[in-house]
């Protein structure tokens, strides 16, 4: 037994408006056409789908258990529509994006703006805040992609580490500028800017400092590598951030060197966990960890 869509059209239509003449109209044929769809529906299927009562066309008490079926399916068959045309039209669309401050003034924009000159129908929403609220928007789904320091997870997110190299910068014309890399011993008298102390990274940079006998000179605690590169680069102190964040204000003047023993600083792209994600931002994601590419630890 075989069904055609337009006879599942015809016998919704006519169940939910209880006329040919309407359902026709809604459908944009002709009565006649929708006439013999529901006919040869209900040759289909066997039984009787309408009765006339009082000049309305109502469903059969078989038909009316058929019709939450045909529902379905004709939703099925939307959805699957809707993908299609996700999947073959990914150069239109919208994306929400939360992420951390410095990413909204750093290297993010660079990212978004090759990303849209290939995609003139998408449009995007940028929204920079802490990471706790960023993973409540994931959590609630008010963002399509969050990009966040590490998150220990969550069920309802889908979550990606990637891990950042991180750099010592120092201010132009350090002394310390004279060596090839940057060790817990030469910064021991150094005023250290460096980010909050519950954050994984100062925690894994007070290990390094600790295992060379050395105890780091806090002098500035921040919440963003940008904040310390900023500082570094008026004369500040010196700090070890994410390569990424230390790259950007190369412009600055700031002396930037590798740091020994090698830390890393993890960032997590969560997305909602449920359902699938739209190829555009799919696309988004995928453009933004390829951007990242030369700053990526190396496995």
């Amino acid at each position: 037994m075989k069904f055609k869509i337009r006879q599942l059209e015809a016998f919704r239509a006519v169940a939910e408006t209880g006329s040919i003449t309407k359902a026709a109209k809604q459908l944009e044929v002709s009565q006649l056409a929708v006439s013999r769809l529901v006919a040869d529906f209900s040759n289909s299927v066997g039984f009787e789908l309408f009765k006339r009562r009082h000049g309305i066309l109502e469903p059969t008490s078989d038909s009316r258990y058929l019709l939450a079926e045909v529902r379905r399916v004709i939703d099925s068959l939307d959805h699957l529509e809707d993908l299609r045309r996700d999947l073959t039209e990914r150069t239109v669309g919208h994306i929400r994006i939360a992420c951390l401050p410095g990413f909204a003034t750093s290297h993010l924009p660079g990212v978004l703006v090759r990303f849209l000159k290939e995609r003139p129908g998408v449009t995007v929403s940028l929204e920079p805040d802490r990471p706790e609220r960023i993973m409540e928007w994931i959590i609630g789904e008010q963002y399509d992609c969050g990009i966040t320091d590490g998150f220990p997870g969550h069920p309802a997110t889908i979550s990606q580490d990637l891990y950042v190299k991180s750099a010592c910068i120092l201010p132009k014309g350090h002394p310390l500028a004279e060596k090839d890399e940057i060790t817990p011993s030469d910064l021991m008298h150094e005023r250290l800017i460096h980010t909050r102390r519950d954050s994984r990274f100062f925690q894994d940079l007070a290990r390094a400092f600790g295992e060379n006998g050395v105890q780091i000179n806090s002098f500035v605690e921040v919440r963003q590598f940008t904040t310390a590169c900023t500082m570094v680069s008026e004369g500040m102190g010196a700090s070890v951030v994410s390569e990424l964040d230390a790259e950007a204000f190369r412009s600055t003047g700031i002396v930037i060197r590798p740091f020994t023993p090698r830390i890393s600083h993890r960032l997590s792209i969560l997305q909602p966990a449920s359902g699938p994600s739209p190829p555009v931002v799919l696309d988004f994601v995928d453009a933004f960890i390829e951007s990242l590419q030369p700053f990526l630890v190396k496995d």
